[in-house]
């Protein structure tokens, strides 16, 4: 039996997942969280073999870190489920510890299995993942490093270089480097063409 925990702040959404497994003879729902940090904690108390963990969980932890806290305990894996597809959503997961990747419009059959193989330690990751990742192996010289990525967010924020500077413990000089390093990427010259090309590109969401 396959005992799963399921994090996720949306009361609909947790009952479809829960309808979802319901039938199924060799998985077993035994916990659920609408936080980061109860998902943490329910990870700790019931050790199940799969954490589902949907990305963004209201005020709190962010999905990324509560994986991460998941993972270091030990026993769980945790299989992403959320509805966001983007570079930095899905580095962050994976660089947490995250063993699979999966969007909440999956078929029931791919949940299933995606359950299935994040058990026996396999990852699992939902096509168009699996397509970004790929793309950013055989385009490395163009694509934009996780660090970059973060930068970019808090630029989509709107927060100044200094700012950025003292939310990733970064000198501002620091902080431009990054981003002339950006703008050449993307091909831009200026933080909201950058901004706006990372958003059409999927590297990161709108704010």
């Amino acid at each position: 039996m396959i005992r799963v925990v399921l994090v996720d702040d949306h009361p609909v959404v947790r009952s479809g997942i829960r309808a979802m497994l319901a039938g199924q003879p060799d998985v077993e729902l035994v916990g659920e969280a609408a936080t980061g940090e109860d998902g943490v904690e329910l990870a700790r108390r019931l050790a199940p073999d799969v954490v589902l963990m949907d990305l963004q969980l209201g005020a709190g932890i962010h999905g990324s870190e509560a994986t991460r806290r998941i993972v270091a305990l030990g026993g769980p894996r945790v299989l992403v489920l959320t509805t966001f597809d983007t570079d930095a959503d899905i580095l962050a997961a994976i660089d947490a510890g995250a063993t699979g990747y999966l969007l909440k419009d999956a078929p029931s059959d791919d949940l299933h299995t995606a359950i299935r193989s994040a058990a026996a330690g396999s990852s699992a990751l939902a096509p168009s993942v699996a397509s970004r990742l790929l793309g950013r192996v055989r385009a490395p010289d163009t694509t934009l490093t996780p660090r970059e990525l973060e930068v970019l967010g808090h630029v989509a924020a709107g927060l100044a270089n200094r700012q950025i500077g003292r939310e990733m413990f970064l000198s501002e000089t620091t902080v431009k480097t990054h981003l002339v390093h950006i703008y050449a990427k993307l091909g831009v010259d200026s933080r909201t063409a950058a901004v706006a090309a990372a958003i059409r590109k999927g590297l990161i969401r709108p704010s």
